[in-house]
């Protein structure tokens, strides 16, 4: 797959809207970084959808907009012209689909002001949106295995997530089934383990996947160390520890 104008359109949508994971690609190899950046400028597009209106009705249509573009993906159907769907459309397949309209399905979470049911289904939502989103990016990449890049990206997903709290908390959502820090420590504990388990898998996800999930186990480690940061919204690492943690893991294809 080449950069034609449409990658480079969804590449300008990532480094504006994630440029954490536009670094994560740019460190990848040029191929891998043609594939991915549809897939990532999807999950911009889709992760911003609930929040673009306070009306929830439309925010369903718009949910509904992608999820009907990725049918028409997985059922082999023409896909609509879209800077965004048309290049997706020409590196995803049927299974890949499938996984984002759960993802998809997963984010309507959002749209309402509904806590979580219980802890089972905030770990539900995080393995749905960060697991599955993981999981695509390594298939795009040449993985068929699926434990090691569900582990991983559910870790990246918690530790984005955990980063986000007070902004979903001041736009009246209920992020936290327990807030307590104890309980705190205790999800991302539950990361941290789901982490080793795919590091002792390694081989199963492409590095070039795996680079998004860079700053996952230092975030999750410090918010058992001290859970406090993530009420305060101080859960982030220094700038230039990022950058060298990133120029390792892509030189040495260790995560």
């Amino acid at each position: 797959m080449e950069f034609d104008d449409d990658v480079i359109a969804c590449a300008k949508t990532v480094e504006r809207a994630d440029p954490e994971r536009f670094a994560a690609v740019m460190a990848a190899p040029l191929a891998a970084r043609a594939r991915l950046f549809p897939l990532y400028a999807f999950n911009v597009e889709a992760a911003r959808a609930p929040w673009v209106t306070q009306e929830s009705m439309i925010a369903e249509m718009r949910l509904q907009w992608w999820r009907d573009a990725l049918e028409e993906i997985g059922s082999g159907r023409p896909a609509r012209r879209h800077e965004v769907v048309s290049p997706l459309a020409g590196v995803l397949d049927a299974e890949g689909a499938a996984l984002l309209v759960q993802s998809l399905e997963a984010r309507r979470w959002d749209i309402y002001r509904d806590p979580f049911e219980d802890q089972a289904h905030l770990e539900r939502y995080i393995e749905q949106t960060g697991g599955h989103l993981m999981l695509v990016a390594a298939r795009l990449l040449g993985a068929r295995q699926r434990a090691a890049a569900l582990d991983l990206g559910y870790a990246a997903g918690l530790a984005a997530f955990l980063r986000a709290v007070p902004e979903l908390e001041s736009r009246g959502r209920v992020p936290l089934v327990d807030g307590r820090p104890e309980a705190v420590a205790a999800l991302a504990r539950g990361g941290l383990a789901r982490l080793a388990r795919a590091r002792a898998q390694r081989a199963d996800v492409p590095t070039a996947a795996a680079l998004a999930a860079w700053q996952a186990g230092p975030l999750l480690r410090l918010a058992v160390a001290q859970p406090g940061r993530v009420a305060a919204g101080q859960l982030h690492l220094p700038l230039l520890r990022q950058r060298l943690r990133l120029i390792w893991q892509a030189a040495s294809g260790r995560w």
